[in-house]
């Protein structure tokens, strides 16, 4: 069968190759992906030529599909189900973070369709889901509800991880306002919790080239303002927006570290930045204002079990909407025209699916 893998390490660019089809443990799941969504850890790595022919891993860490191979051991999934992966192939089970169902904390994580997995991803046809981790995480994989398209429980993951940087993270505050830096994915389910939660302002800010696509898609969504930081004085704005009371939640996706100052300086007294996205870049700012004002910055990864219980029930309600921001659908053949589209940032999501014969 097909797959998209990557090569290198620490980055290295994408190449279609022939890898054989799993075997089925006898603790495993095998399951045929239906539906795989290209994520933004994803493009990082797009378009990195290092000449390396060191297979790194099959990527696609948000896919869905259905399990078509269980072992004999296995007894909580069966053939048919309709699953969805929260990507987790690996972690050891004893630490903090694990002895808290905080798995993907866990130091020792491997996740599927990412780096260094040796099992597998959704840029495929088929996905092992090891017996390992079913064992120690019996929710690492979740039933689809029967109205939910796969295309839709694929991207569970940043719903989840939306849930869990504003309901599970902060002491956000129904009547309250939220401002909401970056609009990809991440921030365009954080603008559908905010809504979810009660927020009465919920301001978006982005780029100038957000505005062709996104910033229509975050007003559909619930934002009640837009704010082009192309243009604009960002911190002016959302002030005078939210008044200098209400402010008392920035979720930052961006990972900028200009974000991330604007973030403190506009936040209220007392107020949080839940910081989602990642940057790579020292900081070159002071972060005083979080000690005279007593000013949270609360670091983000990723989700628990809790998270997604309460996020499938609500993408399963029509609470949570994915099909305005499922932009394209292409067969996986054509993954570099997906990976361009989410460059210039004409996609929101794109959803690939296998289309070769083998």
């Amino acid at each position: 069968m097909k797959a998209l893998a990557r090569f290198g390490k620490p980055f290295g660019g994408y190449k279609m190759i022939d890898i054989p089809e799993p075997v089925c443990g006898p603790d495993d799941v095998v399951v045929e992906i239906k539906a795989a969504a290209i994520c933004g850890a994803d493009m990082k790595h797009y378009k990195v030529e290092n000449g390396s022919d060191e297979l790194n891993s099959v990527r696609g860490h948000e896919f869905a599909g259905e399990i078509v191979s269980v072992g004999q051991n296995v007894k909580d999934w069966k053939v048919g189900q309709r699953v969805v992966s929260d990507n987790s192939g690996h972690v050891c089970g004893v630490c903090p973070a694990c002895e808290q169902g905080d798995f993907l904390c866990c130091a020792e994580k491997v996740n599927l369709g990412l780096d260094n997995n040796t099992w597998g991803g959704g840029f495929s046809k088929y996905c092992l889901i090891p017996g390992e981790i079913l064992k120690i995480h019996r929710h690492a994989l979740w039933e689809i509800p029967a109205n939910v398209k796969y295309e839709e429980a694929a991207v569970l993951d940043p719903i989840c991880n939306a849930y869990k940087s504003i309901a599970q993270q902060s002491k956000f505050l129904p009547g309250q306002d939220v401002v909401v830096i970056g609009t990809g994915p991440l921030g365009l389910f954080s603008v559908q919790m905010a809504r979810i939660m009660g927020a009465v302002n919920i301001v978006v800010v982005g780029l100038d080239d957000d505005v062709r696509v996104r910033f229509g898609v975050a007003k559909a969504l619930g934002a009640t303002a837009t704010v082009n930081a192309s243009k604009e004085d960002v911190v002016a704005t959302c002030r005078q927006i939210c008044g200098k009371d209400n402010l008392g939640l920035v979720i930052e996706c961006s990972g900028a570290n200009i974000a991330l100052k604007q973030a403190i300086e506009m936040l209220r007294p007392n107020g949080e930045v839940v910081r989602v996205g990642m940057g790579f870049s020292p900081l070159d700012f002071s972060i005083n204002d979080i000690t005279a004002w007593n000013k949270s910055i609360i670091g983000h990864m990723a989700y628990d079990s809790t998270s997604w219980r309460h996020a499938i029930r609500l993408l399963a309600s029509g609470a949570i909407q994915v099909q305005p921001m499922i932009t394209h659908r292409i067969g996986l053949s054509q993954w570099e025209k997906g990976f361009d589209a989410m460059a210039d940032k004409s996609a929101i999501k794109v959803i690939m699916t296998y289309d070769f014969d083998e």
